[in-house]
């Protein structure tokens, strides 16, 4: 069984590192047979800050919930902004719910000493509230941008490699878990 999996690329500053990251860890799941990968990047979009259901918000969401809705499962890639997690990815979060929904989310973050960890460990909190699953194993990078090269590779892939290992073969099982289980009987949220 193949999952697709999205890939929420979770910030829009200018100058960004995510992009980055975000090659790196698509590569790894290129070499992988039980996932395919589709991303949804919130630089790319313009989500009105009101959740109000207007016209422009309809055209704003239109590229995006189909694509969060039909995910068996998702990674989202986070910095570390003020020991939290980017507006513009919450509000990318906010306005879904059922999209989220008994589906598992892994995490990968950057940033400086913490490696991005404190925005994971929020984003846990609002995910639980949405009713997915995220898995416990994560891809960090502390100090980001001294592990990568001028051409965007890894200097030392070794750690991060494993742990990307470990946390898609997490997804992998949550997501074909709870897949065959909604197969089975609707989710009840």
């Amino acid at each position: 069984m193949t999952l697709d999996i999205t890939l929420v690329i979770g910030s829009n500053r200018h100058g960004r590192f995510g992009p980055v990251v975000a090659d790196w860890l698509l590569d790894r799941i290129r070499h992988r047979d039980d996932l395919e990968a589709h991303v949804v990047d919130v630089a790319d979009t313009d989500l009105p800050t009101s959740l109000t259901r207007t016209p422009e918000a309809a055209d704003a969401l239109a590229g995006i919930t189909p694509r969060l809705s039909a995910a068996d499962g998702f990674i989202v890639l986070t910095p570390e902004y003020n020991h939290s997690f980017p507006a513009a990815l919450k509000n990318l979060i906010d306005w879904h719910f059922t999209e989220w929904q008994a589906k598992p989310v892994g995490f990968v973050s950057y940033g400086g000493m913490s490696g991005g960890l404190r925005a994971v460990e929020q984003l846990r909190q609002v995910f639980a509230e949405l009713h997915a699953v995220t898995v416990r194993d994560t891809v960090s990078f502390h100090n980001a941008g001294a592990s990568f090269d001028d051409r965007g590779r890894l200097k030392d892939p070794t750690g991060p490699d494993a742990a990307a290992k470990t946390m898609l073969d997490q997804l992998v099982w949550w997501g074909t878990a709870l897949k065959e289980a909604k197969e089975k009987r609707a989710y009840a949220g």
